[in-house]
């Protein structure tokens, strides 16, 4: 390399980076004792909230769920824990199965016709549905409402900028399209919790030619109706809520379905269930959309990392749940959330901004800058809302899940009245 580049050291491949910022000392600490390294990491540990004593109100895209311990055992078994693509069917029958057990489940759930093993997360899978929703209809352009989650939105963008796909964001009484664009994003529930029009959506995106893509929460799904039901052409959702904790944010696992009839166009790969030769079911990669399988022109999606771990955690909490199940989670997340809305809302200086019906996630505007009061719940050992002042004045997204008891939303409307009488 350095022969061809006409150069004499390794040095000189670096030599474009200023030298005071290419030779800075590493400022690194002494070395420590195995025993004294746990020492001090369980010091750094202490000063977080354990999640399962603390009360948590947090939510906007990423939740707190039960998660029964038959999920650990089973993905913690050898044959799973070093989950990698499946290249050789006849040794990963039970990957495979379990990958196939994760679509219908993602299918079933969502009312769609078919689905992929997963995606990194949500997020992308949002801007591979919008890269989708392009090449199905030969446009360049989408629309996005603005109570799409703003992340995703983000991640829509960087995705679509090295393809010259624009974004255009909507509100939710602004949505008009014309024959250029390609699909509309929205969520359901949406980013604040609410539920919106999906009907109107369906007629506004297919009357112009373009697709409906939605953005779902998976919990809700077990009390809502399916997004499939409203007409929608491709739905993406989060995985984690349904069986992956929280973890400082990762790993997750997306979700992409979509009608049987854009299955080639879909990004990942989709396991089948089939027959051999002697009539045993087996289980194969039936498509990958991966240059690496297929001609490089013919390539939708580069995207190559196995979530099955993941997606298997997630198939065997909602093995364990059952229709039934989910719908008690749903009614739990739904009415808790709602009973401590009506509590924040009779508080002096609290009130409910935004109309309409919401699921288990709301926004309240507060006498207070959001910021100020997260600190004061957090000193009480209450770990607060998302602070979204920037989108409604004063706001403040707080979720409730099956995990939060009556006496940690009381506990949290108390502290919240000390808190509104403190400032006035």
């Amino acid at each position: 390399m350095l022969s061809v580049l006409d150069l004499s050291s390794i040095d000189d491949l670096f030599a474009d980076i200023p030298s005071q910022i290419r030779d800075l000392p590493l400022m690194l600490p002494a070395g420590l004792t195995e025993l004294e390294l746990k020492q001090e990491m369980g010091v750094l540990a202490a000063k977080n909230l354990a999640l399962d004593t603390a009360p948590c109100f947090l939510g906007g895209g990423a939740y707190r769920h039960f998660i029964p311990s038959v999920v650990g055992h089973i993905t913690s078994r050898s044959e799973f824990y070093t989950a990698y693509t499946p290249y050789q069917p006849e040794i990963s029958q039970g990957t495979l199965q379990t990958i196939f057990e994760f679509q219908s489940m993602m299918c079933e759930l969502t009312g769609m016709e078919v689905a992929n093993s997963g995606m990194y997360d949500g997020a992308t899978a949002l801007a591979e549905a919008a890269l989708m929703a392009c090449r199905v209809t030969g446009r360049s352009k989408i629309a996005a409402l603005s109570a799409v989650n703003r992340a995703w939105r983000d991640v829509v963008t960087t995705y679509c900028e090295g393809q010259a796909i624009t974004q255009t964001v909507l509100d939710a009484g602004d949505v008009a399209l014309d024959d250029s664009y390609a699909c509309l994003l929205v969520q359901y529930p949406n980013f604040f919790g609410y539920l919106e029009d999906m009907a109107a959506y369906e007629l506004a995106a297919h009357r112009s030619g373009a697709l409906l893509v939605v953005a779902a929460g998976l919990a809700p799904l077990g009390l809502l109706k399916p997004p499939g039901a409203y007409g929608a052409d491709i739905v993406v959702a989060e995985g984690q809520a349904l069986g992956q904790a929280l973890s400082f944010g990762g790993p997750y696992v997306g979700v992409f379905c979509a009608k049987e009839q854009h299955i080639r166009q879909m990004p990942g790969r989709i396991v089948g269930r089939t027959t051999d030769a002697q009539g045993r079911t087996g289980y194969v990669l039936t498509l990958q959309a991966r240059e690496q399988h297929i001609r490089r022109e013919r390539a939708t999606s580069n995207i190559c990392t196995s979530q099955a771990l993941v997606a298997l955690a997630v198939t065997t909490n909602l093995a364990s749940l059952g229709p039934q199940g989910m719908r008690e989670v749903a009614e739990l997340c739904y009415h808790k959330a709602h009973y401590l809305a009506n509590q924040i809302a009779a508080l002096p200086g609290f009130s409910l901004p935004l109309n309409g019906m919401f699921f288990h996630e709301f926004v309240v505007r507060c006498p207070l800058a959001p910021r100020e009061i997260n600190t004061r719940l957090l000193e009480s050992g209450i770990l607060g809302g998302l602070d979204v002042s920037d989108q409604v004045e004063n706001g403040l997204l707080l979720c409730c899940t099956e995990l939060n008891t009556r006496a940690e939303i009381d506990r949290l409307v108390r502290e919240l009245a000390k808190i509104a009488s403190g400032s006035r």
